[in-house]
Formats: C-alpha cells, structure tokens, sequence
C-alpha cells in the first residue's frame, strides 16, 4: 500500500469516527449510507464538515413540494457527479499503485540480473 493509500485510509477512519461522534448526540441525524458520504468528503477537494453536511439544528425550514422535489433531484445529480469522480479518483490511485509495483518489480529483477551477472565474471 503507497504511503498516500494510507494517508486516505486514515482520513476515512478519522472521518467515520468524527461522524459516528455526532450521529450518538444528535438523534436526527442518518447513519445510511455514511460510508459513501465520508468518502465523497475526503476525495472531495473541498471538504464539507459535519456541520455543513447535517446542518444545525437551528437553521431548518420548510421548502414547499415542487421545491423540495427541485432541491431533492439536485441533490441526486451532486450526488452521482461525486459517486462517479471518486469512481475515476480510485482508479486513478490504484493505477498509479500498479504502475508503483510494475516499477518496484522491474527494479528487482534489474538487481538481480546485475547479480547473476557479476557471479558469472568473478567465475571467468
């Protein structure tokens, strides 16, 4: 695993912690799907808080039906853009780690052509 595999893996346990935190005091918030939430947050560039992602308590309103199936079908299409950019983002980093191994084994196979070889001049 690259060093920046781990770092994400990192963030994400951090970030599944620092929700699950909050989903314990605040009973209205929902736990579905919060894997999917935390990794659009942390491959996201702009990072959304808890805060910004729940919401407080204290700003709630009450859209009429049309606005609220408006803002509902918005949020589905924010949300298929992110499902599909971490899609591309973890084939990214799982092609640049494969392209890590490639070279890694590429060097070791170098190392050890380099050996044989000089085994075989000190025995001429």
């Amino acid at each position: 695993m690259t060093s920046e595999v781990g770092e994400i893996m990192e963030k994400l346990k951090e970030k599944k912690t620092e929700y699950e935190a909050i989903a314990s005091t605040d009973s209205s918030v929902n736990l579905e799907n919060i894997d999917n939430r935390i990794i659009i947050e942390v491959l996201s560039p702009e990072s959304v808080t808890p805060t910004q992602y729940f919401g407080s308590g204290s700003k709630q309103y009450m859209p009429s039906g049309s606005q609220a199936q408006a803002e509902v079908q918005g949020l589905r299409d924010q949300i298929a853009q992110m499902q599909a950019s971490t899609v591309e983002q973890i084939a990214e980093v799982q092609l640049r780690a494969e392209a890590v191994e490639r070279e890694a084994a590429a060097a070791a196979m170098a190392v050890k052509q380099s050996r044989k070889y000089d085994e075989v001049q000190l025995q001429l």
